[in-house]
């Protein structure tokens, strides 16, 4: 068996030693100048098939229990908190228009926000305030956070569903499919 490189163990002793995920600028302060992303990847490999894993969330590395061998480390029952229509509606609106202000939420969904909603959003850590928008007023732009990629299983948000996906896997309501082929059916017709 050949020694493991210097440089890929301090890689991995930085990710392992951070208090939260790592990005590679993080870990550059650390090791200094090298491949890093040659050796995260050396390192995602060496961990796939173990208890362990080193996976990558949006632009930041970490090391996570092996899915299959989470119920293993469950002590106690996890309460299940669901969250409202309301709140799905209103982060899927945050994680495909981001950053967006309550007003453009409001018009796409049609219906006033409750603050409560933003907030119980904010509080589970899946979405954050993303800064202003130059308007009169100055109004907040919402985003989703990295605990949003953490929490879906995602790498980055290109890998949110798109709309065909949805249709796919049957999560379209048919009344707004009826409308969407409506809606279709109509501009043919305008457009002979």
């Amino acid at each position: 068996m050949t020694p493991p490189d210097p440089f890929v163990r301090a890689v991995e002793a930085v990710v392992f030693a951070a208090a939260e995920p790592a990005t590679i600028e993080t870990i550059r302060a650390h090791v200094g100048d090298g491949d890093i992303r040659a050796a995260l990847d050396v390192l995602a490999r060496d961990y796939g098939p173990r208890g362990i894993q080193l996976v990558r969330r949006g632009d930041r590395w970490h090391f996570q229990t092996a899915p299959d061998m989470a119920h293993i480390l469950r002590r106690d029952r996890e309460e299940v908190r669901r969250l409202s229509r309301a709140g799905i509606e209103t982060l899927a609106i945050i994680a495909y228009h981001e950053p967006v202000t309550r007003a453009e939420i409001e018009a796409i969904r049609g219906v006033a926000v409750a603050r409560g909603t933003l907030d119980v959003l904010m509080e589970a850590g899946w979405i954050r305030p993303a800064g202003r928008r130059e308007l009169p007023g100055r109004p907040l732009t919402y985003a989703t956070a990295p605990a949003f990629l953490d929490h879906f299983g995602l790498a980055s948000r290109r890998d949110l569903p798109g709309i065909d996906d949805l249709r796919a896997a049957g999560l379209l309501d048919p009344v707004d499919l009826s409308l969407e082929q409506a809606a279709l059916a109509a501009d043919d017709d305008d457009a002979r």
